[in-house]
């Protein structure tokens, strides 16, 4: 189950409370007070992994608590700090804070950490009172309470490269033509209900990232369809390739583009200044000049215009060679991923 949203609640542990003390032995007169401090409470923390894929348990478990610190006891003796609690979650993960809505951090690197709730600090024993005029302290610190917050976790996958078209327009087709990703192929529209990711190998340069979005049709920015909700996966692409139904029954390609372009510049206008590619799909079947048409726009528009057919693998090598060079000239680093969400 592929989910990209969650709603959780973190509540860190509070400060174990101070001891009031006196040591009491024999022959000892006066022995003064000996009360310990309370133990810090569990700090909570998200942390990025690779092993994560969805937010599936931060679905199903929308409550955090890291336990509070120990308290303080007599004959001088602290209480035990808790151990922080860390939350894994996908890379790619932005973690907002429910009340503002703002932004608290984007974490797109393995590893990456960030503190969203401090536990609280434990109390002082009445020993840490103790002066020369005061030297029976009766009273000690509590430990403050540990933050308590709601966030709002959105995944938005890392890709290098993002596909977008109206449904049935060959997309996952062209994913499991140039990559090993094999997602569901099936004639209908919106057979592709959740994003696919497939990594394409070009030696020597290694390789890139492709993210399969499912297909957008008029009105999706309103709601129609899907919606515009995974268009959030392609926000941190370097590049978009549009692809295109050039064939007779696919219709006019001109406003297919069109549609595509305008349910993206509803969404986030700064995904239309990506560089852009498209991919003139199903030039297997009779096209007539849906291919014609469709390269004038593209030559318009600037938009480097590539014919292929996902079925008989024609033109794929040139699909591939193209991303790859483009890729090369287009440089993102994991900084310019954390500006893109003040965008989403």
């Amino acid at each position: 189950m592929f989910i990209d949203t969650a709603r959780i609640g973190v509540r860190a542990g509070g400060g174990g409370r101070g001891c009031v003390s006196f040591r009491r032995e024999k022959f000892v007169p006066r022995g003064g007070p000996n009360g310990g401090d309370g133990g810090d409470g569990g700090s909570i923390s998200i942390e990025a992994s690779r092993s994560y894929q969805t937010l599936i348990d931060q679905k199903y478990q929308q409550l955090y608590r890291a336990r509070r610190g120990e308290h303080g006891r007599g004959k001088g003796q602290h209480g035990a700090t808790s151990q922080d609690l860390i939350i894994k979650v996908p890379l790619g993960t932005v973690v907002r804070d429910a009340e503002t809505g703002g932004a608290l951090v984007d974490l797109v690197e393995e590893g990456q950490r960030a503190l969203v709730a401090r536990g609280g600090k434990g109390g002082r024993g009445n020993a840490r009172f103790a002066t020369a005029t005061r030297q029976a302290p009766r009273f000690a610190e509590p430990g403050t309470p540990g933050e308590v917050r709601t966030l709002l976790l959105e995944l938005k996958l890392i890709a290098d490269v993002g596909l977008v078209g109206l449904p049935n327009a060959g997309k996952s087709s062209l994913l499991a033509a140039f990559s090993a990703a094999r997602p569901k192929i099936a004639a209908y529209p919106f057979t592709t209900l959740t994003p696919n990711l497939g990594v394409v190998e070009v030696p020597p340069f290694g390789g890139f990232v492709v993210a399969d979005i499912p297909g957008l049709i008029e009105g999706a920015a309103a709601g129609a369809g899907l919606g515009i909700r995974f268009l959030r996966h392609i926000e941190r692409t370097r590049l978009l390739v549009h692809v295109v139904d050039v064939s007779e029954a696919g219709g006019d390609p001109a406003a297919a583009l069109a549609t595509v372009e305008q349910e993206l510049s509803a969404y986030n206008p700064a995904l239309l200044t990506l560089p852009r590619i498209a991919a003139g799909n199903k030039i297997d079947l009779p096209h007539g000049e849906g291919l014609d048409r469709l390269r004038a726009v593209c030559a318009a528009r600037g938009i480097r215009l590539v014919p292929v057919s996902a079925l008989t693998g024609e033109g794929v090598p040139s699909l591939v060679e193209e991303i790859a060079s483009l890729l090369r000239t287009t440089q993102r680093t994991s900084r310019d991923l954390a500006q893109s969400v003040s965008a989403g």
